[in-house]
């Protein structure tokens, strides 16, 4: 798994990077969402290799936390990412003759630099408010590498702040981008609908079709997980890390086999730059 996400989502920033005709807005995009792709696996793959490897099953308290940090902020990058290609698709659908001109070069470098300082500002505290807790629990963690809820639970102190920040976070964060990916598709919905040819209509909503398989692939896992998280306390421990690792692994092997076998002007540069190598 950890091979296809880095390779696949490696071809696509290459494929974009070479090819003049992905030089569009929709596959800038693209662009970023394999970047945070790539960037979720490497910030898991140390603590996964170590233990599974090497049968390393230690780790030092404060690489935890940054670990914890990584694995958050990368995961917000592409919830805002997938947010920023919604709005993508409805200015394609919705308004095209002012689509170039609305997403110029500028806008998505940008939303690209908004993303990113949004994930990293948002959960900088994160660490610092675990670091003040006492751990006197077990010190065995459920999974491989290390998230937030079940840190906390290696707590003894009072984690009401805690829990309430990263609820807030999640509401605010992952819980907004989806109400507006969300409100996006109503509009493109409407705004298909109003086309006269049943072949334009469907012609429209297919170029929509790798993204809301995307959005799936990110939000089902991650809904799973903070609900099992949360209300799942009697829920079987294996059922915590099946999701977790689903939530992890999944959208990056995903993403880039979406995005080649369903946007053919992915596909067909990806065949060209193969070609080109071979030559």
């Amino acid at each position: 798994m950890y091979a296809v996400a880095l390779g696949g989502n490696t071809v696509i920033l290459q494929a974009v990077r070479v090819e003049p005709s992905l030089h569009q807005p929709m596959y800038y995009f693209l662009s970023m969402l394999s970047f945070s792709d790539m960037a979720m696996s490497m910030a898991t793959l140390p603590t996964v290799l170590r233990t599974f490897c090497l049968n390393a099953r230690t780790i030092d308290f404060d690489a935890c936390l940054i670990q914890m940090f990584l694995i958050h902020s990368f995961s917000m990058m592409e919830s805002g990412i997938l947010l920023a290609m919604s709005f993508d698709r409805y200015v394609a659908i919705c308004d095209p003759l002012r689509y170039a001109t609305v997403l110029t070069s500028e806008v998505i470098a940008g939303m690209g630099l908004a993303v990113t300082a949004r994930s990293f500002i948002i959960l900088f505290p994160l660490p610092f408010l675990f670091k003040r807790l006492p751990i006197c629990r077990t010190n065995v963690l459920s999974h491989s590498y290390c998230l937030h809820p079940d840190m906390m639970k290696l707590a003894c102190a009072d984690i009401t702040i805690n829990s309430i920040y990263g609820f807030f976070v999640l509401i605010s964060t992952f819980g907004m981008d989806l109400l507006f990916i969300s409100l996006s598709y109503v509009l493109i919905l409407h705004s298909v609908m109003a086309i006269a040819s049943r072949e334009e209509r469907l012609k429209a909503l297919n170029t929509c079709v790798s993204h809301i398989l995307a959005v799936l692939a990110f939000y089902v896992p991650m809904i799973g997980v903070s609900t099992v998280h949360r209300f799942g306390k009697h829920v079987p421990r294996y059922i915590h890390v099946l999701l977790s690792n689903i939530y992890l692994f999944v959208p990056p092997v995903l993403n880039p086999l979406i995005y080649s076998a369903k946007t053919k002007e992915i596909c067909q540069a990806i065949v060209r730059m193969f070609h080109r190598i071979k030559m």
